[in-house]
């Protein structure tokens, strides 16, 4: 594609070999405009100028330790303040390397894809050795947090890194590569229940289903932006799979999530006889499901710029889970 023919794919073309931005950035966003030159094409590597994936990453952290606390009859600890600072860095730090390591790993099929062929591998702004030494110091300064729970958790976070090393490769075999970026993306609701608890509790792994049919439904909604090239180039995906009827199996996923949400919260918080902390954990599941409704009315599958637009709406859909469930672990 020229880049004078003044035609939008033109304008993005023109935007990667002048300044690197990457085609789907948020527009604006601080690495473009703030970052030093030099780190640019290493925080675009970790999406820093799309933070939307950490939001993701890190609300299942923050409903785990939340509803422990609100199972605990000691309420909220001080460490409990850490552990949301502690999983907030975190999250930056291991989305970080999850995107280098998925864009080391489909590097190929990003150069083929209009909307990733701007990422700094494919447009030359990296190497792969040099992404790949990035990868290895965000995952070294994420261990030096990890080290800082218990024992369990410890040993949580490092069985993370299987779901995450899986994950870029599951668009090759299956249709449902979706389930295995929710397998990593919410075993933070396991690692913070068990970073304030102690131990791994029947609560943290139902929120942890919820979570991955979330996840399935966001995600879905996010790769119709790609049909088309995924189709061309044999990449696999659920919206693939699901075509024109993705709004029914998205509505599955809704309840899916809102059911097993519910159960978390009253699982973990029926035994304490505190009903009015168990009613708003409970609303935090049921306002998780009004948005998702209210996400699936506003769905055009066809539409791009809608289905970025309300997968990026999801992180006021989890932080809706986490602030009904701080209200409950104040009480």
């Amino acid at each position: 594609m020229s880049v004078t023919d003044g035609t939008p794919e033109a304008e993005v073309d023109l935007a990667d070999r002048v300044g690197g931005e990457v085609a789907d950035a948020v527009r604006g966003n601080w690495v473009d405009h703030a970052a030093p030159g030099w780190s640019r094409p290493y925080l675009r590597l970790s999406r820093a100028d799309r933070p939307i994936g950490t939001w993701l990453l890190l609300l299942p952290c923050w409903w785990g330790v939340l509803l422990a606390a609100a199972a605990d009859p000691a309420g909220l600890r001080l460490f409990d303040g850490w552990i949301v600072i502690g999983c907030a860095i975190g999250a930056f730090l291991m989305r970080g390397a999850g995107c280098t390591w998925n864009d080391i790993t489909d590097r190929n099929f990003d150069a083929a894809v209009a909307r990733t062929k701007s990422r700094p591998i494919p447009s030359g702004q990296v190497t792969v050795r040099q992404a790949f030494l990035w990868l290895m110091v965000q995952c070294l300064i994420a261990l030096v947090i990890l080290l800082s729970f218990n024992l369990n958790a410890i040993i949580l976070g490092i069985v993370a890194l299987v779901p995450v090393a899986i994950y870029p490769f599951a668009k090759r075999f299956t249709w449902w590569p979706q389930v295995f970026l929710g397998l990593a993306f919410n075993w933070g609701a396991l690692l913070a229940w068990t970073a304030h608890d102690g131990s791994l509790g029947w609560p943290a792994v139902l929120l942890y289903l919820s979570g991955i049919a979330w996840t399935l439904f966001y995600d879905t909604i996010y790769a119709h932006q790609d049909t088309e090239d995924d189709a061309l180039i044999g990449v696999k995906s659920t919206a693939r799979l699901f075509g024109a009827a993705t709004v029914p199996w998205l509505r599955g996923f809704m309840v899916a999530s809102v059911v097993l949400m519910t159960a978390a919260a009253i699982v973990a918080l029926a035994p304490g006889g505190n009903m009015l902390a168990m009613v708003l954990a409970v609303g935090g599941a049921w306002a998780m499901g009004w948005h998702m409704a209210w996400q699936l009315g506003q769905l055009k599958i066809d539409d791009a710029d809608v289905c970025l637009r309300l997968f990026r709406s999801n992180r006021n859909t989890g932080l809706l889970v986490a602030l009904f469930f701080a209200a409950a672990a104040l009480l």
